[in-house]
């Protein structure tokens, strides 16, 4: 039993070291903001709900790995204590009351430690703060409309075919137009569908819900860096499903007003055309 004990210590100790590996590894291999060749973890986290998640990844990928071991190290022990050769004579104990007690305790216990930070995470991504932005996304067949309710801004942002792609823009990711937020901002997303059932995914933000058509679902994020980041509608919604990218840039405060302003004076130029035509 002792030589048992220390090889499960053992055991134990390089589960942690490889689970830890793996995940340090994942992040170093990880797009910032994109998918990345033989990438094997998540993206880079851009939001706090995208940082917790990859901890609770971690955090559970280390318990099962524990657990799998365990199991593998008593089931090879009970392999080679009790096989035929070693018991001729079969035990008939029925009953180990400590046994059967520390088999019902124990995964009780696990699951706690599982369920304490779940719901720790799943109330973070669903208790909305005050929003410093408002935007709509409406998903089509096969593209995304917006709408800053605040500012009247609105756009359509299709994919940007092969052919018309610019050097750096990542291929079945770029759009014509960007969705535009401020940096360290909370931003409110409001989800709804025209047609069918779609997507709005972002990995980095650690947000994907889908858009349904005749309701409306609201979903949350604060982008902590500035850079472009990329996402798709990750619900299957028909034959071009795979090109229908989601693509926001952060940027800092002065630009977002930037953008604004341009945008509104592109808009009163385009009213303006309009009203001038039906005269």
């Amino acid at each position: 039993m002792a030589i048992f004990h220390r090889t499960l210590t053992v055991l134990a100790a390089l589960a942690g070291l490889a689970a830890g590996g793996l995940a340090l590894s994942g992040s170093a291999l990880a797009g910032d903001g994109q998918p990345s060749p033989w990438q094997m973890g998540f993206q880079k986290a851009a939001s706090p709900i995208m940082t917790q998640i990859n901890d609770f990844h971690t955090y559970v990928t280390i318990i099962i790995t524990f657990i799998a071991l365990f199991v593998l190290l008593l089931m090879i022990y009970v392999m080679a204590r009790f096989n035929e050769k070693r018991n001729p004579t079969p035990s008939r104990t029925s009953h180990n009351t400590a046994l059967e007690v520390a088999w019902t305790v124990i995964p009780i216990f696990i699951l706690v430690a599982i369920a304490i930070p779940s719901f720790r995470l799943l109330f973070a991504q669903y208790d909305f703060p005050k929003a410093d932005i408002t935007i709509t996304a409406t998903g089509n067949q096969w593209y995304w409309s917006y709408e800053y309710p605040d500012e009247g801004i609105k756009f359509d942002s299709i994919m940007v075919p092969d052919a018309s792609l610019k050097e750096g823009q990542p291929r079945l990711l770029s759009v014509d137009n960007e969705v535009v937020v401020p940096v360290n901002k909370n931003v409110i997303v409001g989800l709804k569908s025209n047609d069918v059932i779609h997507d709005w995914a972002m990995p980095s933000f650690g947000v994907k819900l889908d858009a349904v058509p005749g309701r409306l679902q609201q979903t949350w994020f604060r982008a902590e860096r500035e850079g472009i980041y990329y996402g798709q509608c990750s619900e299957l919604c028909g034959r071009n499903h795979a090109f229908m990218p989601i693509a926001v840039r952060v940027v800092s405060e002065d630009e977002y007003d930037a953008w604004v302003a341009e945008h509104k004076s592109a808009a009163i130029d385009a009213e303006g055309k309009v009203a001038s035509a039906r005269e």
